[in-house]
């Protein structure tokens, strides 16, 4: 059994910082530190783990996204670089060896952050052979969020061996990681700017049998690959949160509840976030039951993919209603909704937008009726 640090904060206080801090990190080359410290005080950087209160064992899917969509109503840096490391011990769970999970679940629970580094451009990660279970990285990937502060990444490499071939994941022990080079300048955002979602040069790092992750592409199965994506939409949905909050402050101070037309948009926003928050519901509940049914793994990425695409268009029309209401002065700095317009623009550009939404239609067409689409059979 792991070990975790004694809790000395509670989840509430912990997010009231977090909130609270959320401005004093928003710069280049910035890390939430002390929101992390924070998170560990209160303990919710073991919380997915086995035995633990969220541990996927349990089916409580629901009220992990309500976490995370706290967090990101808090700060979405945080609540990227925190989904990342729940990823990360969840493809550990699944894919990892009994040693391998009690050496990096005990890593989890004293104070270690993961995350998963899976993005690349032309220069992307090979894992070359050398023979008597040692391999060398060659590469680099791109928009490695937390760069420099997680400890126990998950990375992707193209493997280069006789012996082997396809995607291949690696956990970089800290020690391994110091060997490797961090580009700074190329995240320059207009919004995530403490997400530190740097480039890093893996090139020369030396690795064991020991650090391999699971079997060649176990990466990209489903339905845990695409099926997280109701994890990110949970932090954007937070972000959606915060924006309604901060719209809400505004015009408050500014005596503008009477106007009728601010109160259609407010509704408006309020409407839709709560339709957010259904979506992630029943998100939740589906996966729980779904997730252990291969014969409903495309219902659950299709219901997934759902999610994930309603979840996006909340946000941006609620940011779009904000806008009108506060005007150019509600979009000033100091202005929090300032802030959390620019890092909700820029989280919300995940991969392939266009592709899910065809999925989607894919799916419905080629069942023989579209009735129970998505019943759930007791």
């Amino acid at each position: 059994m792991f070990s975790t640090a004694q809790q000395t904060l509670s989840p509430a206080k912990a997010l009231h910082f977090i909130t609270q801090n959320a401005a004093q990190v928003d710069y280049d080359g910035a890390f939430p530190t002390a929101e992390f410290e924070r998170l560990r005080q209160a303990k919710l950087m073991s919380i997915t783990l086995p035995h633990q209160p969220l541990a996927s064992s349990k089916a409580q899917t629901s009220r992990l996204l309500q976490l995370l969509k706290a967090i990101g109503k808090a700060s979405l840096p945080v609540g990227r670089v925190y989904e990342g490391h729940v990823n990360a011990l969840l493809l550990i769970e699944l894919y990892a060896t009994t040693q391998q999970q009690q050496q990096w679940f005990n890593d989890a629970a004293n104070q270690h952050l993961f995350g998963v580094w899976n993005t690349q451009a032309q220069d992307g990660v090979r894992l070359h052979d050398l023979g008597n279970g040692r391999y060398r990285l060659e590469g680099c990937k791109t928009f490695c969020s937390g760069a420099g502060h997680v400890n126990r990444p998950v990375i992707t490499a193209d493997w280069v061996s006789p012996q082997h071939k396809g995607w291949q994941m690696c956990v970089l022990p800290l020690e391994r990681l110091a060997q490797a080079t961090i580009d700074r300048d190329f995240w320059k955002p207009l919004g995530m700017r403490a997400s530190a979602s740097f480039k890093v040069d893996f090139t020369g790092l030396e690795i064991t049998d020991d650090e391999l992750l699971g079997p060649p592409d176990a990466y990209y199965r489903q339905p845990y690959f695409s099926g997280g994506a109701i994890r990110f939409a949970a932090v954007q949905l937070g972000g959606a949160e915060a924006v309604l909050e901060a719209t809400h402050q505004i015009l408050r101070e500014t005596k503008r509840i009477e106007d009728p037309f601010q109160r259609a948009r407010v509704a408006e926003m309020t409407y839709l976030i709560e339709s957010g928050n259904l979506w992630l519901k029943q998100a939740g509940k589906k996966n729980d039951k779904w997730a252990q049914q291969p014969q409903n793994t495309d219902k659950l990425l299709a219901y997934a993919n759902m999610t994930r695409t309603v979840i996006e268009d909340v946000c941006l029309r609620c940011m779009q209603l904000a806008e009108r209401s506060v005007g150019s002065r509600g979009l000033i700095r100091p202005q929090a909704l300032e802030r959390v317009h620019r890092d909700l623009t820029t989280y919300l550009r995940q991969p392939a937008p266009d592709a899910t939404l065809i999925a989607i239609g894919e799916y419905v067409l080629n069942q023989e009726t579209t009735q129970k689409l998505w019943h759930v059979a007791k």
